[in-house]
């Protein structure tokens, strides 16, 4: 039960750079101490088991597998066995995910092909500065190419991030550049971006604008195509990849969200809370029109509730003269799925909702060489990358 003093007070230490004391509020509020905190001056006193900063292990190979029947619908998330009790809100003393803990170093190997380059570069506007990794497909040089812009989640990094989904190995395959920008300490001590600020879900402000100013950045100093440009995350880059597809269709052609929120589902740390733990009931502020979306959710994803999906493809979905096509499946020695597709008339797939039955808050079908990721498939880097390049902005009407 949210209590909105606790929660008031763990704003108040958040923007107070007391990250842990915040974080031991939102513990005692959870476990159901309501009670006004004993405080002495500004401190708010913290048992010293709650000083350790959260550590919640996300990888869903720790999730039982389940049955699933067939259904349209995604299965309610659980509290999971041995999940942290407050791990569905870790990420509210930042919005962060605990970083990974006696992983192995990555090598190159695990990030890019050989043959493949994976350069630094930076990208400056009014809104500060960002750096990033480009990948460049082997055979760059045969005419413009498509750009993927992948959006980390909290605590990762792009090399983590670009190992777990191993986008790279599939966008050589294809002849994809892939761009990962990376979300410094300095805007937010998890690393996360900022999805929940007002000022970072707009067009030509904050956060929106240096991403694009990246993706155009890009676009001068490399064979692009501009109408095969897609921008997809995981988790606070998957909430960051909807506020791009809604404040700049005009540049992207599709966007992909994994285990993510839609544009506008939270304006602060308390909604950003509630849309976290129960999806966002709120009206969606999208910006813009609608762009083609391909969605990836666990059913069983404690961080981020299960119905923001259904939040984010909501816009189209509410147009009876579209055509909805279930399919149901399952990954050999994996987990079963339900894939939801939405078509226009022309036949042109709108949208795709892929809810994984039995996973939690992880990257479908990812390598265990990068943080939070789930073997177990369906590959949702294989998926959305055939669902990008379906589309282009020439074969598209936005709505």
């Amino acid at each position: 039960m949210l209590n909105p003093a606790m929660v008031r007070e763990a704003t108040r230490l958040t923007r107070a750079g007391q990250p842990v004391e915040a974080t031991a509020v939102l513990q005692r509020m959870l476990r159901g101490d309501g009670g006004p905190p004993a405080t002495r001056g500004n401190a708010v006193p913290v048992e010293p088991a709650r000083l350790e900063p959260p550590t919640i292990e996300l990888k869903a190979n720790v999730v039982e597998e389940k049955e699933s029947g067939p259904s349209t619908q995604a299965t309610p998330a659980k509290q999971l066995k041995g999940l942290a009790p407050f791990g569905s809100i870790k990420d509210l003393s930042g919005f962060s995910l605990p970083g990974p803990v006696g992983r192995a170093p990555l090598s190159k190997a695990d990030i890019a092909p050989e043959g493949t380059r994976f350069v630094s570069a930076t990208f400056t506007n009014a809104a500060g500065s960002r750096t990033y990794k480009l990948f460049i497909p082997s055979r760059a040089d045969g005419g413009p190419r498509p750009l993927i812009v992948m959006l980390h989640g909290c605590t990762q990094s792009p090399d983590d991030f670009a190992a777990g989904t191993r986008m790279n190995f599939r966008a050589d395959e294809r002849d994809c550049f892939v761009v990962y920008p990376e979300q410094p300490r300095g805007a937010n001590h998890a690393k996360c971006w900022n999805w929940f600020r007002t000022g970072d879900q707009r067009r030509d402000s904050g956060e929106p604008s240096l991403i694009a100013g990246i993706t155009r950045q890009i676009m001068r100093e490399h064979p692009i195509d501009p109408k095969r440009i897609y921008v997809a995350g995981l988790s606070a880059g998957g909430a960051a990849a909807a506020i791009m597809g809604a404040t700049y269709p005009d540049l992207y052609a599709a966007i992909g969200i994994h285990s993510g929120l839609a544009c506008g589902a939270a304006s602060d740390l308390p909604s950003a809370l509630a849309a976290m733990q129960r999806g966002s009931a709120g009206p969606i502020g999208t910006a813009g029109a609608w762009v083609p979306t391909i969605v990836f959710h666990g059913d069983r994803d404690t961080a981020v509730h299960p119905r923001n999906a259904d939040r984010i493809l909501g816009g189209p979905s509410d147009d009876a003269s579209l055509r909805t096509k279930v399919i149901r499946g399952r990954v050999p020695e994996g987990h079963a799925y339900t894939r939801t597709i939405l078509t226009d008339g022309g036949g042109l797939d709108l949208s795709e909702h892929w809810s994984v039955h039995g996973a939690a808050h992880a990257w479908s079908g990812g390598s265990p060489a990068g943080s939070y990721t789930d073997p177990r498939g369906p590959d949702a880097t294989r998926e959305m990358l055939r669902f990008f390049l379906e589309h282009s902005l020439a074969s598209f009407t936005r709505r």
